[in-house]
This record gives C-alpha cells, structure tokens and sequence, in this order.
C-alpha cells in the first residue's frame, strides 16, 4: 500500500473528463510540455482510458498523444491507481488531494519523485497554487523541482 495519505473518497464518475495539469515535477515524457491536459473515461470493465496529450517545446510545437490504462486498486476509496503506459508496467498513481466540488486534484507518488498538480480550468489563483505548494512540501516533496506548466487557450 502506498505511503502517502490518499483522499478517503473519490467518486470516479465526478473524477472522469479533463484536468489541465498547471504545474508538476515531470517524467522525461512531458519536460518541455505546453497545453497539457489529461483526460479519464471510465471503462465497463472499470478501468480509466486515459489521454494525455500535449504540444512539445512550445504552444505551436509537435502534439504528443499518450494512452496510458488506469488500473483503480482500491476499490473502497478509489483512490489508489496504477497507471501503465507500458505493457506490463505499472506506476503508482495516488490521489493525495482533491478539492470537494472536483476542481482541483494532486497526483502523487509514494517515491515523491513526481506530482501533478491539475484542474478543470487551465489555470488556479495565486493563493491556491501556493497553498498546495505548501502542504507538498510539508509531505515531503522537493517543491524546487515543481514547474509551472504553460497553458494558453483559445477563448
């Protein structure tokens, strides 16, 4: 089990649609990413379709397409995900923070190695962002590493 504190409940059919990901400490995948958002669709069989697309190097750069699968593994509180880009490779995916209308959510790992800090609008007042910096680094994370990650959209 994970060694991070997860939310108690997570309601997945709230949970699934898009997330701007605003800031992160990033995988080699999405260093250099603009416009990244992630989006979930839960599946019959209970698993999350996820995409997760981006543009890398710049708002005009090359658009990149994952599919990664969710796997939840808690069933009780939902809140504890694997997510596999590769067959059969598993990573920890833990929902550590999610604001009670589902507008923001923290995406955590038990290594602290990286985090996603995302929501439904692909931008978050000062204070909040702030204040989610906060408590990361009261769990621990290393909140130099987090980077900002540029969202520009068309209105």
């Amino acid at each position: 089990m994970p060694t991070l504190e997860t939310v108690q409940k997570v309601d997945l059919k709230r949970f699934m649609g898009d997330w701007y990901v605003i800031a992160n400490i990033p995988t080699f995948l999405e260093k250099e990413a603009y416009n990244a958002v992630e989006s979930y669709r839960l599946n019959d069989d209970g698993t999350i379709a996820t995409t997760f697309t981006f543009r890398k190097g710049s708002f005009d750069g090359p658009e990149k397409i994952y599919h990664p699968l969710g796997f939840v593994r808690d069933k009780e509180s939902n809140s504890v995900w694997d997510m596999q880009f590769i067959w059969p490779i598993k990573s920890e995916y833990l929902i550590i923070y999610l604001k009670d209308d589902y507008s923001i959510t923290v995406i955590g790992r038990s290594k602290l190695d990286y985090v996603w800090i995302m929501a439904r609008k692909p931008s978050l007042p000062e204070a909040e962002m702030n204040g989610i910096t906060a408590y990361l680094k009261g769990i621990g994370y290393d909140t130099e590493k987090l980077q900002r990650v540029p969202q520009k959209w068309k209105p």
